[in-house]
């Protein structure tokens, strides 16, 4: 008799190629490292935000656009947390209003960035962990994964 152990995606991951397993697990590794988090925490919505704005990477930057193939900032927060379950406003101060503000130490995946300036938020990405965010940085660029460079930000939970 042979036991079978459910492994969530399996069927899928079969019947792609090898490298295509490999670039899910890269990018599975962004988001939720293999053992670093529970089932209930792998379906979260912050965890499924975060996996849909990784889905992205590539997409061009485009001000104004909230996808699904071009972006600005606060258009990849909304569409990728809009995918998970969860309505945001539309621009990154309004999504910082929205929003639960935290400490850096209760930070987790799946949390907005917000970028300040003198004159208020002016950027938003969501946490994909060790200090890096996903992220639509600006025109000529396109969305990608990138370390929070910046010491003036603040962090918010999706409510």
């Amino acid at each position: 008799m042979t036991m079978r152990t459910h492994v969530p995606g399996a069927p899928l991951l079969a019947r792609m190629g090898t490298l295509t397993a490999l670039a899910l697990v890269t990018i599975a590794g962004t988001t939720l490292a293999p053992g670093a988090a529970t089932d209930a925490e792998a379906s979260s919505v912050p965890a499924m935000a975060l996996r849909v704005a990784a889905s992205k990477k590539g997409s061009p930057y485009q001000y104004g656009a909230q996808g699904p193939h071009r972006f600005d900032c606060s258009g990849l927060t909304r569409y990728s947390f809009k995918r998970a379950g969860r309505a945001l406003p539309r621009t990154a101060l309004a999504q910082y209003r929205h929003s639960r503000h935290i400490s850096a130490a209760a930070r987790k995946t799946g949390d907005l960035v917000f970028f300040h300036s003198g004159r208020g938020v002016y950027h938003v990405g969501i946490y994909a962990g060790r200090g890096r965010i996903w992220h639509a940085p600006k025109a000529g660029s396109a969305v990608r994964l990138e370390r929070i460079w910046s010491r003036a930000i603040s962090y918010g939970r999706v409510r």
